[in-house]
Parts: structure tokens; sequence; C-alpha cells
């Protein structure tokens, strides 16, 4: 039941006759979450919690850098270095006191999602990766969890729903993942601020049509949406075989060819300065961004490595950098492929 404070915070889904007083009392009692706190997190959550959704679970291990001001728009610079979803959760609880929040500081992996998803209604995958993409969709198929899917890529946007009423899933759609750093995330390619905010957007009204029963969700159809011409699509899909599952991945960064042995061979930063006579540098990031700010060494972009790479310096064990590391490990794995001798490591963390 709606206290009198509920009625007037909903009153405008109230007078709604598709939502009313029945469709009110559906949010509240509804149990959604959110994977990710991020550029799709934060409106996602800013709408359920003003829709009334009545316990919103946040899950994201990352803390607030001022690089993430430009679009996660919870967020301030007084936010800075704070954990995301303990943030998120003090601001919304501002915007909605009647509303439970769960906040899960942690990372999403094979060994909690079943458990947690199992604690929820529906999930909504605000994460910007393909293992998680994937995890989140095997995750939400063993628990029987409808999924809201969204993906952002510099000015273009995807949304569908997957796994509502038994139907098409992420693997009908994306069987097999790309390869790695084939579709850069946006700390290396950039996107548009506003962007996530209208794809998060359709990701919370499609949660909200699940669960109030109402419009057509997006069920085996993937809608995209071109930002800079507003132009949509909407593609439709089948199930398939890709669809059964019994069990989670071994290893999902390995299945989306990410090879974790890679990831020994790092040196920080504060190292490699510190013995940077000891070491060439190789930067496969795009001119622009070279020119914008670099560390020194050879620039070789990522797509002309395979061509390029009787180019690179062999007198020192290399190190390859670029803005988020996904680059630099397909570019290792590349000059591995090529038997390049020379020992091969990336810098870790960010540019």
């Amino acid at each position: 039941m709606l206290s009198t404070e509920e009625k007037k915070q909903y009153n405008r889904h109230l007078i709604l006759d598709q939502i009313g007083l029945e469709g009110q009392e559906k949010l509240k009692k509804a149990k959604v979450l959110v994977i990710g706190a991020g550029g799709l997190g934060c409106p996602i959550l800013q709408y359920l919690t003003a829709a009334g959704v009545g316990t919103i679970g946040i899950i994201d291990n990352d803390v607030v850098d001022q690089s993430n001001l430009q679009r996660q728009i919870l967020y301030t610079h007084d936010d800075i270095g704070q954990p995301k979803a303990e943030v998120a959760a003090t601001k919304l609880r501002r915007l909605n006191p009647f509303v439970h929040f769960k906040i899960h500081i942690e990372m999403l992996s094979k060994s909690n999602a079943l458990t947690l998803f199992k604690a929820y209604d529906i999930i909504i995958d605000g994460s910007d990766n393909f293992p998680t993409r994937y995890l989140v969709n095997d995750a939400a198929v063993l628990t029987k969890k409808p999924l809201v899917f969204g993906a952002i890529f510099k000015f273009e946007g995807q949304v569908s729903v997957f796994n509502y009423n038994n139907g098409p899933t992420y693997r009908c759609l994306y069987p097999t993942p790309p390869q790695p750093g084939a579709v850069p995330n946006c700390s290396d390619i950039g996107v548009l601020g506003v962007l996530p905010g209208v794809i998060g957007s359709f990701q919370a009204s499609e949660a909200i049509k699940i669960i109030c029963g109402i419009g057509i969700p997006l069920s085996g159809q993937l809608l995209t949406y071109d930002m800079l011409s507003h132009r949509q699509l909407l593609l439709e899909f089948d199930k398939t075989e890709n669809a059964q599952l019994t069990t989670l991945e071994t290893d999902y960064e390995f299945f989306c060819g990410i090879h974790t042995h890679i990831n020994k061979d790092e040196i920080s930063l504060e190292t490699l300065e510190a013995a940077l006579q000891d070491y060439n540098l190789l930067d496969v990031r795009e001119l622009w961004e070279r020119e914008n700010y670099h560390i020194g060494g050879q620039h070789i972009p990522l797509d002309e490595l395979e061509t390029r790479s009787h180019e690179i310096k062999t007198s020192k064990p290399l190190v390859v950098y670029c803005q988020s590391g996904l680059r630099s490990s397909r570019a290792i794995e590349i000059l591995n492929e090529l038997n390049f001798k020379t020992p091969l490591l990336k810098l870790k963390g960010q540019l």
C-alpha cells in the first residue's frame, strides 16, 4: 500500500491510466539490480528512483574520477575519489526517501553473480566491457531474470531486452565477442556526454514497462540510436541455440580473448620513469591523442602495427602504452603473433 506522502510523490503516475495505483504498487514491490553506476548507470538510477522502484541494487567497485563528470551526472568535484555506489545512493535517497538501496562495492564476477541476481526481479546492464556483458547475460539466463541491455559508442547507442519470458538473449544477437581492442571503450575513443543520458533513460523505461506490464518491451529487437542525426533503427532477431546455457564460463576474460598472461607483464608509470633509460616505448594511440599528451617513444597506431612492426626498436625491452590498456594488450598479442623477440610489457593503469 502507498502512504499519503507516496501518493503525493507519484501523483503524475497515479493519474496515468496505464499505471495508476496498481502499477505504482508494482513498482514499489519491484527489486532491480543496476550493473555499474557510471555513464549509463546514473540516468538509469535516477529515473528508477524517481519512478518509485521499491528496492534498487547498485553494484560498482569504482571511485569517482574527474573525467567521469562530463557524462556521469550524479557526481560533482566534491565526490572525486569516493565510491560511486555510495555517492549515488546518498544522493538518490534525497530524491526519493521511499526507495531502499542495496550497495555492493565490488566487481561483478563469476563467484557472486548468480547469488546477487537471485535477489532481484530485473537486471539492468550499464557495464562498458564485453566480459561483463557476457557474464551478465549468462547469469540472467541461469537465474531466469529479464535483462535490460544498453551500450554506447561515441555518438551511437543500443538498447534491447534479453531473456524476457524466455525470449532471445545477448548471445543470440552476439554469439561471439569481438577481438580485444576492436571495439574501444569510451576512455579510449570518447563519448558524447549526453548520449548515456538518452540510452540510460531508454533502459529505465524498458524496466518500468516490464514491471508495470505496459507497452511492448524490446524483446527480440535491438534499438540503435544515432545522436548526430537522431535516426533510430529497430532490428529484429530470433532466439537461437546460443541461448541454451547450463553453467557460467570458466573465465570470461579468456572467453573474450583477453589473456591474463599479458596482464602479468605490466610496469607502473612510476617504475618506468625511474628507469626510463632501460626501456623503449611504443605509443599505439591515434595521432590526435598523442598530440594532446604523450610520454615519449615511438608512435605506431594499433591499426598500423602489423604492417609497421619492423620499425620498432629492439635494443631494449618494449613498453607499450595507450589510454586504458585495451589497445596495449591487443598490440602485445599482435607482436607475439609476429614472433617479436624483444620482451614486451604493458604500461599499468590509465595514462
